[in-house]
């Protein structure tokens, strides 16, 4: 067994935590006594449960660490052998996935919407909590912590978002014998409340934006003190965050209208409405730090991340180190982070936000997160450290695993935040706005990752067929890259762009690639107001570079070549009882126009006309277009188009149908465009009033009869095929004439209907 010196160990690692009560006494709410006395029943808990034989025996395992000062040899404290996630989504399963390297086990924690996610599936054990609102589940810690006392958790990893910040919980968790893996409970509470924080960090010597943080909430004196700083002026919540109840004044005569509603906004958010004003830095960088502090008084930066990209307040696409910092600037920002961190004796990962001036490289203290932060990966990447273990080991009670001098900041990495939302530039406000999505993923494909050299990294928690909730948030993934220098993880992160396809939902990958390849962001000049100075360029880029304007001709050849893919399997089978047997293939001839149509403004139809069979397709209109060599397996088209006699031009896509829409992928870009009712089949005959069956198939279901009189649009019949079901509309207001009966047989290009016109 270790032989520990007990009495002169303790002395030590008490003295040296008040060795930093100066720096607690700039907080001015440290009880020196009080201060010494917790440390001292710490410490002594601590030794008592290394070096005391029972304790031994009782199973704890014993391995050794070298204290910071190199004089003394004390027991690594084990890791929890049961953790609780109180989580969802890509968090949880990045949590999960720590833990099993680590032989930890793994409780989740969901909601009813939850119940068949991906984390659900890869925990050693789940637990439903409640409906699909978070109020009524993620945030309901009193049953969080009932399922974590029943079921022999050690330690509860709130993730970010929901309880991850919330001092309540940690206190409720501290007096259950359930570790929070977090930091110390007084850190929640003075860095949740940024007038407070704001004041910390002034008597810590952190420098911090010039402004008013007091107690006088009247809209007499805020107004007055805006007017002594000039304008402009941010108002910003005490309380929370993610952009909520802040706003930008610009002048004096706006500034009641902004401070209600930024107070408003806050009261729902938060349950308070109070505000602090600073000085607004008209062109700002958003520069953060990663600390992390332990239990033995050590504490490190992990260099710094540039999120200055962002929409409503929110970040897009982070990146690590952040560009054009000299290494003097790098380490100034990272010692007042530390200094951040110690002055509320901090413990685990935080992030110290700074804002910094472009005009003069000046920064100042924004906010420190008190937990792990959604961009984390990229410091991961460029540290080669993994910041999940980092957590566990400092709430385990053991040391930081790498000291400041031991932390390497090598090449440079980008997370781009995948979301399902449509960006569309608003006339009426004259700003791009990010309109949040829900629906079902029909068809997922993400990039190659790399999991061994860690270039290409993808952090999700869904699969295809998982839907998009109301409920939550709407970011789909994360995509991570990581290169030696900015230039190739840029480039590395536009060719995982490409590769990154989604169908079922719109997404904002097409504006991501829009940014990546800005020339303004290629060159690193960057600041909060990106997307709002440069957003024409940027919607440009998204409706014209990353779309795909021939898109329909793509979707065309894809259609054709499935619908006589699937004919030729059908007159193919070999049971003669199969009355689908006895039906021809969807023989599409070479001198014969099939129209395609699609859906397009108002609703109507736009046709793409084509010929051909046997893979080679003419399209038609004012320029031909000739293609050969197409092929189709009902994901990857290949067709090779033909220009003249000799030049040739191979298109590689993804078309993928799902009911009415067609998605088509390329390294271009992405479109979803909509079939028109009966996409394929229209001839003269059927605009006259007869249609054509578009494949063979057996009617299954009519809503008419003879002499009916029908409107434009009335749906006639059913006709399925391949498993598919096809309804069929009146081209026209008119008499049905002539109608197949239910379960009829056809075959392709035949009559199933002919409307007569009314005169």
């Amino acid at each position: 067994m270790l032989k520990i010196n007990q009495n002169k160990l303790l002395k030590q690692l008490v003295q040296r935590h008040v060795a930093q009560l100066s720096t607690n006494q700039k907080m001015g709410e440290v009880n020196t006594v009080r201060h010494y006395q917790r440390v001292k029943n710490i410490h002594t808990q601590r030794i008592m449960k290394y070096t005391v034989p029972q304790n031994i025996e009782r199973g704890y395992k014993s391995t050794q660490l070298t204290l910071t000062n190199g004089n003394e040899e004390v027991a690594k404290n084990p890791l929890f052998e049961k953790i609780l996630i109180a989580n969802r989504g890509e968090i949880a399963c990045r949590i999960i996935s720590t833990c099993k390297k680590l032989g930890i086990e793994t409780v989740a924690v969901y909601s009813e919407a939850d119940a068949k996610s991906r984390f659900v599936e890869m925990a050693d054990e789940a637990f439903c909590i409640g409906k699909a609102e978070s109020a009524k589940s993620y945030l309901r810690g009193d049953v969080i912590l009932e399922i974590a006392k029943k079921h022999g958790v050690q330690a509860i990893h709130p993730g970010y978002g929901f309880l991850s910040e919330n001092s309540e919980f940690a206190v409720k968790c501290d007096k259950a014998g359930i570790k929070f893996i977090g930091p110390p409970i007084e850190a929640i509470e003075a860095m949740g409340d940024k007038r407070a924080s704001k004041e910390i960090m002034i008597k810590a010597n952190v420098a911090t934006v010039p402004g008013y943080h007091g107690a006088d909430q009247s809209t007499e004196l805020l107004q007055e003190e805006s007017r002594k700083m000039g304008y402009p002026v941010m108002i910003k919540a005490i309380m929370g965050g993610g952009g909520k109840g802040m706003r930008i004044v610009h002048d004096d005569a706006s500034f009641q209208a902004q401070l209600s509603a930024a107070k408003n906004e806050a009261m729902s958010s938060f349950g308070d409405d109070r505000v602090l004003i600073e000085k607004f830095i008209t062109r700002p960088r958003h520069v953060e730090i990663q600390v992390f502090g332990d239990q033995l008084d050590n504490y490190v930066y992990l260099f710094e991340r540039d999120c200055s990209v962002q929409r409503r307040m929110q970040k897009i696409i982070e990146e690590a180190p952040a560009p054009g910092l000299s290494d003097e600037l790098r380490r100034q920002m990272g010692e007042s982070a530390v200094d951040a961190a110690r002055a509320v004796n901090y413990e685990g990962a935080g992030t110290v936000e700074f804002i910094m001036d472009l005009d003069n490289n000046a920064y100042y203290f924004m906010e420190m997160n008190t937990r792990l932060q959604v961009e984390h990966p990229v410091t991961e990447l460029i540290t080669n450290q993994d910041l999940v273990r980092w957590q566990i080991e400092v709430a385990s009670g053991n040391r930081v695993p790498l000291q400041q001098d031991e932390l390497e900041c090598t090449g440079h990495a980008f997370e781009a935040r995948i979301y399902a939302e449509k960006p569309i530039f608003s006339e009426e406000t004259n700003s791009i706005n990010f309109t949040p999505a829900t629906g079902t993923l029909h068809y997922l494909s993400t990039p190659q990752e790399d999991l061994e050299q860690k270039e290409v990294r993808v952090d999700t928690g869904v699969r295809q067929g998982d839907d998009v909730s109301i409920y939550y948030d709407p970011m789909i993934a994360k995509l991570i890259v990581h290169s030696s220098n900015r230039d190739l993880a840029l480039k590395k992160l536009k060719n995982a762009l490409d590769d990154y396809h989604i169908a079922g939902v719109p997404t904002n990958i097409p504006f991501l690639k829009a940014l990546a390849t800005h020339p303004e962001f290629q060159s690193a000049n960057l600041d909060t107001n990106f997307i709002p100075n440069y957003q024409d360029q940027l919607m440009d880029r998204v409706n014209n570079i990353f779309s795909i304007p021939d898109a329909d001709v793509f979707a065309s050849i894809a259609l054709l070549l499935r619908y006589q893919n699937n004919a030729e399997e059908v007159s193919g089978r070999t049971n003669m009882n199969d009355p689908f047997n006895s039906l021809g293939s969807f023989n599409v001839n070479a001198d014969r126009l099939i129209p395609v149509r699609f859906q397009g403004k108002d609703d109507e139809p736009h046709t793409v006309h084509i010929s051909g069979r046997e893979g080679s397709f003419t399209i038609h209109g004012d320029t031909p277009r000739h293609f050969e060599s197409c092929t189709y397996n009902g994901q990857e088209l290949i067709a090779v188009e033909r220009h003249g006699e000799t030049a040739r031009t191979r298109h590689r896509l993804t078309v993928i149908r799902h009911e009415d829409q067609m998605f088509v992928f390329s390294k271009q870009g992405s479109r979803t465009i909509k079939l028109f009712k009966e996409a394929i089949g229209e001839n003269e005959a059927e605009s006259a009033g007869t249609l054509i069956s578009p494949m063979p198939g057996k009617v299954v279901e009519v809503f008419v009869k003879e002499n009916d009189t029908v409107k434009k649009g009335d749906p006639l019949l059913v006709l399925e095929a391949m498993k598919m079901q096809n309804t069929m509309y009146a081209p026209h207001d008119g008499v049905v004439k002539r109608i197949l009966a239910e379960s009829s047989l056809v075959g392709a290009d035949e009559i199933v209907c002919d409307i007569e016109t009314e005169e």
